[in-house]
């Protein structure tokens, strides 16, 4: 791939102007290290020649290739958030350093997510594992416990066998009591 003003004013304006990274070659960012190595030399040449046009296209490019930087690693940020939450991991048309660094993203992203997942799982689980057994004094419409399962409805003198909290929770309220 070899990369031109016009090609990346036009990766410039289509990221600015979408939500969705552009398809760019794997090769991307090695095509523009070749050619801001090739502007570098021209803008250094136009320093002794004092241009002042090459100075300004050079200042301008370093601008335009730090926005487009910026706005790719952003997106490319939501899209391992999205990934992580929905397990599709589908990098799509990026370059190959993006690919590397969306595969990192995805591992934290996944690693901090399983935090909060085993925080819901151990409880779920432990409640499972110690039940309650009650008889139901009123009448309790369907209900989603602290685990966040749905339980219910129940009918007065139904005996129930649920997990502890769930039944702390209709303890509480004195809308069961200890089975005998």
């Amino acid at each position: 791939m070899e990369l031109s003003y016009d090609e990346l004013r036009r990766i410039y304006r289509l990221e600015k102007n979408t939500s969705k990274l552009v398809d760019v070659d794997e090769d991307f960012y090695e095509a523009l290290l070749v050619f801001i190595e090739e502007q570098k030399n021209e803008y250094l040449a136009g320093l002794k020649n004092f241009s002042s046009a090459k100075v300004r296209n050079f200042t301008n490019l370093k601008k335009m290739v730090g926005e487009i930087f910026s706005l790719r690693e952003k997106k490319l940020l939501s899209r391992a958030l999205v990934a992580s939450r929905n397990g599709e991991e589908d990098s799509g048309k990026i370059a190959t350093q993006e690919k590397k660094t969306f595969k990192e993203l995805l591992i934290v992203l996944n690693k901090h997510r399983s935090f909060l997942d085993s925080a819901f799982e151990s409880e779920s689980k432990k409640d499972k594992n110690e039940k309650r057994s009650l008889v139901i004094l009123k009448d309790v419409p369907a209900f989603v416990g602290p685990d966040m399962i749905e339980y219910g409805p129940f009918s007065v003198d139904e005996s129930v066998s649920l997990p502890t909290k769930v039944a702390e929770l209709l303890l509480s309220r004195k809308l069961a009591e200890e089975q005998k």
